[in-house]
């Protein structure tokens, strides 16, 4: 079960990492309780919730994750929380910066991302 002390605990260690320009919810008591929400600065971070039954608010992140476990997760038997990462780590530097994708004209994520002015490719973060 998702509770608010998990979701809480999540997202103090994602501050620890960087701080997002937005984030993005469901209206699940979680995510809408005054702890989870003065967490974050309305100077550097907006808040965005789905509307309700508004399932398709998602579709490109679920989209996503079908394309983690479908191509990555499921094909591998991993031994341990490192090897996953390791895994997930190498498949999420292939998706975004060798992959070409369709609906970007052909272009990785990061050609795109880079090219309307997103981070500097020096500030990338991946996972550590």
């Amino acid at each position: 079960m998702l509770t608010t002390d998990f979701v809480l605990s999540a997202a103090h260690d994602a501050l620890t990492v960087g701080t997002p320009m937005i984030i993005n919810s469901d209206q699940g008591v979680q995510f809408t309780s005054n702890d989870y929400l003065s967490l974050w600065n309305p100077e550097t971070t907006r808040i965005s919730m789905d509307g309700r039954g508004r399932c398709m608010d998602n579709i490109f992140t679920e989209r996503l994750w079908r394309s983690v476990k479908y191509d990555e997760v499921y094909l591998h038997d991993y031994d341990s929380v490192l090897d996953a990462k390791d895994g997930l780590t190498r498949y999420f530097e292939t998706y975004n910066t060798r992959r070409l994708h369709q609906a970007h004209n052909y272009k990785t994520p990061a050609e795109v991302y880079f090219q309307k002015g997103g981070m500097d490719l020096n500030s990338t973060v991946l996972l550590s």
